[in-house]
């Protein structure tokens, strides 16, 4: 097998790259990679920042992992193997992240190391133990049926929404955004570049993102930002982001804005409602079980440590 480390890619390479992800995510109906190792998979500078992408060739590429840096300093490792190629926890994937980690521990300076690995299995934790990681966080996936029983509907309190206006709701939406999620390691970071670069992507909707004014008309009081995934099988509905402003939690506004987002999907003829949410969040798990969510499957980060 032939392992690569590089910085920057080629057009056969960048070609090569989109067909092996494409392939993963028919097989898995998932994701392969996280978003913005997604995005970068499709750019020759990786997305800059230092980016690297790790690239096995047996008899054509078989497998690729990123390496990229986290908001909270540490390295981020993703992962995706062929999936004619997945072989244990010795095989293709096990030789790709040895590899991304010699070169994120020869370059990155003692910093910790976070893997991401998609739909985990017990192999997973096998390999990321082999590996010094230990497990980090659950990225819960729920799924509800759509649309929604009318009386989930009517459990929840009325709320106005309309759509996202570009240009005049970018601020007020940051602001509510990064404070609601203020602790969030992902979630409570974003600047206005990382909006408009979302806005541009080819499956943003301003309709399906809703946002929700105050009553005395003092800015918003939350939003729900819906995406709709229709090369998925099923097509996939999925609450995006959804926040609320800090001072007007605990009063059924999340609650409300959620069947929003899903009820406006629903009427976009998606059958299938999804969220990810961390699994130890209990107080949210809670409330997306009570609208009908059921756990898909789990996405795990595992963390390696310095020494």
């Amino acid at each position: 097998m032939n392992v690569q480390v590089l910085g920057a890619l080629d057009a056969t390479q960048l070609a090569e790259l989109a067909a092996l992800l494409t392939r993963c995510e028919r097989a898995d109906h998932h994701p392969a990679l996280a978003e913005p190792q997604r995005a970068a998979a499709a750019r020759s500078d990786l997305g800059g920042n230092g980016a690297h992408v790790v690239l096995a060739y047996e008899d054509g590429l078989v497998g690729c992992a990123f390496i990229t840096p986290a908001l909270d300093g540490a390295t981020a490792l993703h992962v995706a193997v062929d999936p004619d190629h997945r072989d244990g926890p010795e095989g293709i994937q096990h030789e790709l992240l040895r590899a991304a980690l010699a070169h994120a521990h020869a370059t990155g300076g003692g910093r910790e190391v976070r893997l991401w690995i998609m739909q985990a299995t017990a192999d997973d934790d096998t390999m990321a133990h082999d590996l010094g990681f230990v497990p980090e966080r659950d990225l819960l996936q729920m799924r509800v049926p759509l649309p929604l029983p009318s009386e989930i509907v009517a459990s929840a309190r009325p709320v106005a929404t309309r759509a996202f206006q570009p240009g005049r709701d970018d601020s007020a939406w940051l602001s509510i955004n990064n404070r609601a999620f203020a602790d969030h390691p992902e979630q409570g970071r974003w600047t206005l570049d990382e909006l408009h670069e979302h806005m541009e992507f080819d499956w943003f909707d301003p309709e399906g993102f809703l946002v929700a004014d105050r009553p005395d008309g003092n800015g918003l009081l939350g939003s729900c930002w819906t995406k709709v995934d229709r090369t998925s099988e099923p097509v996939l509905g999925e609450i995006y982001v959804i926040s609320v402003d800090p001072d007007l939690h605990s009063q059924g506004w999340g609650r409300a804005l959620t069947v929003a987002g899903l009820q406006w999907m629903a009427h976009q003829g998606v059958t299938v409602g999804m969220l990810y949410v961390t699994g130890s969040n209990i107080t949210a798990v809670k409330l997306y079980e009570s609208l009908g969510f059921t756990v898909d499957h789990v996405d795990r980060s595992y963390l390696l440590t310095p020494g």
